[in-house]
């Protein structure tokens, strides 16, 4: 290997390097002749950016990114901070085995000074930058809680009962249903998915939707789980700037006229029947005799009948005599008379006391807490 003795274009002192020297720059480029001095005068490892501004959306601490806003579920912003001083550096292209450190220092709720230490190799000579990079983090609104706050929606689900008012239970329940729901498809990313408003009126519950497929998976998921079918009505609210027109869509979960836990009476002459399922057919058992109940796959959930009581409204009262396998002496636990009443199977002919619920149409037994019918 033959030396090649040069001079430097810019200070005119001699260089001396081997003809295989492996130099930033092709043999075009003007600072592949420089002398080491001249070179690193005018070098520079990094660039950085004066400053740096982070927008953040002072209601959900969405980050902004170029035209994205981008959840990070942070309690504070100091990665983010670093995130964006490492998207916002640039290392010279000809820089080698770089690798750099920070140290964040917080100096107030807004404002975090990122200093920063690069070392690297040019021209087989080991370098060390520090700098100070100041990030502010500005607050904003994103787009998605604009929205939200402006009232804006495209999806009315409305929770109603047949013939009767939603059950706070019910209610709450339903509520629960869409806010999973839609935590399921922001948790992919969809930051078109929220709830712009969960309000309660004295017909039920109301939701406001951003999008009209999911308002209907919301509505269907609360049938799904509680009873009841869905229906849907569009109502014409404009057009885009294509002439398309756009529908904003009302979601009826109608959920069933009886539910678990309710004694109702029908018109078959069969006695009473504790309700115990309202998904596809009404499902329960016959309070008088123990057997099972469904209803045909006309009457489906919503059989004719009257309402006669709920099981949470029973009490427990004394077993005074088994009379035989179809009837049983009771407590009456108002009048405190003793009452014959028909005996269901489920009844334990050696419990002490049963739960009984007292209705217009007389006592009747119902199966202890603990008894799966």
């Amino acid at each position: 290997m033959s030396d090649a003795r040069q001079f430097c274009p810019q200070c005119g002192d001699p260089v001396a390097r081997p003809d295989d020297a492996d130099l930033p720059g092709s043999a075009r480029d003007p600072d592949a002749v420089l002398c080491d001095d001249c070179y690193f005068a005018e070098f520079e490892l990094v660039d950085a950016p004066d400053r740096i501004e982070v927008q953040v959306c002072s209601q959900c601490g969405a980050v902004q990114r170029g035209n994205r806003w981008i959840d990070v579920d942070a309690d504070d912003y100091t990665d983010v901070a670093v995130d964006e001083t490492a998207e916002a550096l640039g290392v010279h292209v000809d820089a080698r085995e770089v690798t750099w450190g920070v140290e964040p220092e917080q100096v107030d709720q807004n404002t975090i000074r990122m200093h920063a230490t690069f070392t690297g190799f040019i021209r087989e000579t080991p370098l060390q930058e520090e700098l100070t990079v100041p990030v502010y983090i500005a607050r904003g609104t994103c787009d998605r809680c604009g929205r939200i706050a402006g009232d804006y929606w495209n999806a009315l689900v409305q929770v109603r009962g047949t013939n009767r008012t939603p059950t706070t239970a019910e209610m709450d329940r339903a509520e629960t249903i869409a806010r999973e729901y839609i935590a399921e498809r922001e948790a992919t990313g969809d930051r078109n998915a929220f709830i712009t408003s969960a309000k309660r009126g004295d017909s039920g519950l109301n939701l406001k939707i951003s999008a009209n497929q999911m308002g209907e998976a919301i509505a269907h998921r609360i049938v799904r789980e509680l009873g009841g079918s869905v229906s849907a009505a569009e109502t014409l609210t404009t057009e885009d700037g294509d002439g398309n027109e756009l529908y904003r869509v009302t979601f009826l979960a109608r959920l069933p006229e009886f539910t678990p836990g309710d004694v109702v009476e029908f018109d078959d002459g069969d006695g009473p029947v504790l309700v115990t399922s309202a998904h596809g057919n009404l499902k329960g058992v016959r309070v008088e005799t123990g057997d099972r109940y469904e209803a045909s796959y006309e009457e489906g959930i919503a059989p004719d009948g009257r309402k006669l009581g709920d099981s949470a409204d029973s009490d427990r009262t004394t077993v005074v005599a088994v009379e035989d396998e179809h009837a049983v002496q009771l407590l009456d636990p108002e009048t405190f008379e003793s009452k014959t009443v028909p005996r269901p199977d489920y009844m334990d002919p050696d419990a002490d006391e049963v739960p009984v619920l007292r209705s217009r149409a007389g006592l009747h037994v119902l199966p202890a807490e603990e008894q799966d019918v």
